[in-house]
């Protein structure tokens, strides 16, 4: 039996990789527009995880894996004995030898890591509190598709120094683009993450310098699952780095702008920004999908 490649972070296929990775999901984007079938994974099963509820995430595992010919089962905490009645090492054992690809969102990183080291089958990264690599893989899709090659662009993240601002650290090394941080004293991202990747990573204080001649501004909710108590701390502490039209004036003139999703108008973004027509999160949202299915692929085929 080959062992599994997985997908937990961007840094475990190569840049090549994760270009030919994205080069597919766009082709399969053209197939789906076209209403051709292109049932790849013909009686594969994806068992999708979840110790964390979304609604991208499911929807696009699951009818991308129903896409490609193959079927998804949906696995909720009550489903799961995960950590709590059985250690992940047994549940990964188990549950590997009935399905042929593993997806997992959940808080903790180091859950995930275990379950993939006691696999048998390809583990992906739904999303943990370190990274949140799917996302990513859309992201790039998206930028590609409105603007070519991000190698050389300069992006800026703005808010708090969280899984996605972690994802878009190690993209930077994976893509070759120089990104720059803006974040509040004390939401900075993972020290080790930022020092991997310091020829590429700049961090600084005020939201308008980051965003100065960026060729994309990405932004995030301030508060994430599992922060709630925080909201009212985190709103005042993040006021000044909404992104606004200002902001994004300030950016390259063929600026885009993206957001994961969910976003609160008023909070993080302004609404003249994000349903402006250089923002690009619906086609973001829906490249969750194509990218998704371009991984599913690489990994099982």
């Amino acid at each position: 039996m080959k062992t599994p490649r997985h997908f937990l972070s961007l840094l475990d296929l190569s840049s090549a990789e994760l270009q030919a990775v994205i080069a597919r999901a766009s082709e399969l984007k053209k197939l789906q527009h076209a209403g051709e079938t292109h049932a790849t994974l013909q009686g594969r099963v994806l068992a999708m995880i979840f110790e964390k509820s979304s609604t991208r995430t499911r929807v696009s595992f699951e009818a991308g894996m129903s896409q490609l010919g193959g079927s998804a089962m949906f696995l909720s905490p009550s489903d799961t004995q995960l950590g709590r009645g059985e250690p992940v090492e047994d549940s990964a054992r188990v549950i590997s030898s009935m399905v042929d690809c593993v997806m997992i969102r959940t808080f903790e990183h180091e859950m995930v890591e275990t379950f993939a080291k006691h696999s048998r089958v390809p583990v992906i990264n739904g999303l943990t509190d370190l990274l949140h690599p799917c996302q990513l893989l859309a992201d790039m899709q998206t930028f590609t598709e409105h603007r070519g090659s991000i190698k050389g662009k300069t992006v800026t993240w703005v808010g708090d120094g969280n899984n996605m601002c972690h994802s878009y650290i190690n993209a930077a090394r994976q893509f070759d683009f120089n990104l720059r941080i803006a974040c509040p004293a004390g939401y900075e991202p993972d020290e080790a993450i930022v020092d991997a990747a310091k020829d590429r990573v700049t961090l600084l204080r005020d939201p308008m310098e980051a965003a100065s001649g960026s060729h994309l501004v990405v932004t995030d909710t301030w508060v994430s699952m599992g922060q709630e108590e925080e909201k009212r701390a985190r709103e005042k502490i993040f006021g000044s780095f909404k992104v606004s039209k200002a902001m994004m004036q300030e950016a390259d003139k063929d600026a885009l702008f993206m957001h994961c999703l969910p976003a609160y108008r008023g909070m993080e973004v302004d609404a003249d920004v994000l349903d402006a027509p250089d923002s690009v999160v619906w086609d973001e949202a829906e490249n969750r999908l194509h990218a998704q299915k371009a991984l599913l692929e690489f990994l099982l085929r």
